[in-house]
């Protein structure tokens, strides 16, 4: 094979895994918006592992005039945080009473 050829042929590859590792890159990242889109649990998790991710998911729904999701969430995750402080201080207080 004559170098011209050896050139052409590494220049194809090297498109094809570039095309390869874009493609997989964009159904990543649209299965991923995907399931942030459809579930809160999911945005829960990615705030507590992922908070980046989350930022960006946000601003790209802003961006496109899709407002208060993150809103809601928060007050979601702030509710749901204080129902089980009140859970927790009312077992605590439940067994301390009892303990007496």
């Amino acid at each position: 094979m004559d170098p011209l050829a050896k050139q052409i042929f590494k220049g194809v590859l090297v498109a094809e895994l570039v095309g390869i590792f874009g493609a997989y890159i964009f159904f990543v990242s649209y299965f991923l918006f995907r399931k942030m889109n459809t579930s809160q649990e999911f945005r829960q998790t990615m705030s507590k592992k992922f908070p980046f991710i989350l930022e960006v998911y946000c601003k790209s729904t802003e961006h496109y005039r899709m407002y208060g999701i993150r809103e809601k969430d928060q007050e979601k995750w702030l509710n749901s945080k204080n129902q089980e402080l009140d859970h927790q201080s009312r077992f605590a207080l439940f067994h301390s009473i009892r303990q007496d």
